[in-house]
């Protein structure tokens, strides 16, 4: 053979290199397993997640737009009263029902009975709601409770509305209770009537019949729904209860609870729409501080909702005298001792022994 000559191969097929199929481990190293179905679509239960997030978002939004364009309709005005003021703990808020007739026609105020406009505004109810660290408590102050006013002497505590609006209201019960108002809250008569019935009427349980023509009230007794103007009437009328403004303060403080409570029920509240009918009814009608936050607002009115569900105290400040004589005219004198206690245990967010014979 000769040299430089390579060896002669074996006749047959030229050798094959080993296929790699890409077994479990693959020539780049170990392929992750995809889920079962991978490339079909999400699952069920990823697909519901995602439908329950869009639904969530779309509600979250339609109740926002719902709850801002209600409370950018709501009246403000100056409550705050200047200079020094007492300390007390909790948190207390001013509600007014006034005599306003703004907004209604002649034919509205014959409706609703309320007269007509004589000018200006008085106070046909005064509260005061308390809440802190125990059950909250809805305090009934007469509106002729006979009382200091700041600069202007001795005179019926509605005097102070008249004379110096929302601002002198709550600097006189912060002087005479030593109870810091810390919210305000007002509404008028035709208001009082458009926010009931925005609710669809507030069912209310009448212990006794009533026939009241300055009211423009006649119902019997028993349980029934009240609409606005029925509601109006039952809850100013005092001439045809036997127990006068005693009665009619109860008759107030059992109402607006329960008109509170319809008004932030979940069937309200949870809806955007009916939050946003009902938000417009009583924004339009509502009076609320210069320095009142949304927040503050809706704790006091989720605190009615207790005490209309018997989670509350509900009293009128203790008195001593329903006919007594002043040069403003026949007055309220409170009960010094009872009141002063009463007072103490509320500036002190303290537990209230409520006797039921000052309900």
């Amino acid at each position: 053979m000769p040299t430089g000559t390579p060896p002669s191969r074996p006749a047959g097929p030229p050798p094959q290199r080993p296929v790699d199929r890409g077994g479990p481990t693959g020539p780049r190293g170990p392929v992750p397993a995809g889920p079962a179905g991978a490339g079909h679509g999400r699952s069920p239960a990823r697909k519901f997640f995602l439908v329950l997030l869009v639904l969530l978002l779309v509600w979250a939004v339609a109740m926002v737009w719902a709850i801002g364009s209600s409370w950018s309709k709501v009246q403000r005005v100056d409550a705050t009263p200047d200079g020094q003021r007492p300390s007390s703990e909790g948190s207390n808020t001013l509600l007014v029902g006034s005599d306003s007739r703004a907004g209604l026609s002649a034919e509205e105020q014959q409706t609703l009975g309320t007269g007509s406009d004589t000018g200006g505004a008085r106070t046909d109810s005064i509260l005061v709601l308390h809440t802190g660290s125990g059950k909250s408590t809805l305090l009934s102050i007469p509106r002729d409770s006979y009382v200091e006013i700041p600069g202007h002497g001795m005179n019926k505590i509605n005097a102070a509305f008249s004379i110096g609006g929302a601002e002198l209201l709550a600097e006189t019960i912060e002087h005479n209770t030593g109870l810091k108002m810390d919210g305000y809250m007002e509404i008028g008569f035709g208001g009082f009537s458009s926010v009931v019935d925005a609710v669809g009427g507030v069912r209310m349980c009448v212990k006794n019949d009533m026939q009241d023509e300055k009211a423009h009230l006649d119902i019997q007794k028993g349980c029934q729904v009240l609409d606005g103007p029925t509601a109006l009437g039952y809850v100013r009328a005092r001439y045809s209860d036997p127990r006068g403004d005693i009665g009619r303060a109860e008759r107030q403080r059992e109402f607006l609870g329960a008109l509170m409570g319809k008004m932030v029920s979940p069937a309200n509240m949870l809806l955007p729409w009916r939050a946003h009918h009902l938000g417009s009814a009583s924004a339009e009608n509502l009076t609320i501080g210069e320095d009142d936050s949304f927040i503050g607002t809706a704790r006091a009115m989720w605190a009615f909702r207790g005490i209309s569900q018997g989670k509350g105290n509900s009293l009128v400040v203790p008195m001593s005298s329903e006919a007594l004589a002043t040069p403003a005219g026949t007055a309220v004198q409170w009960d010094e001792e009872r009141s002063d206690a009463l007072f103490e245990k509320l500036r002190n967010d303290e537990p209230l022994e409520v006797d039921p014979s000052q309900g």
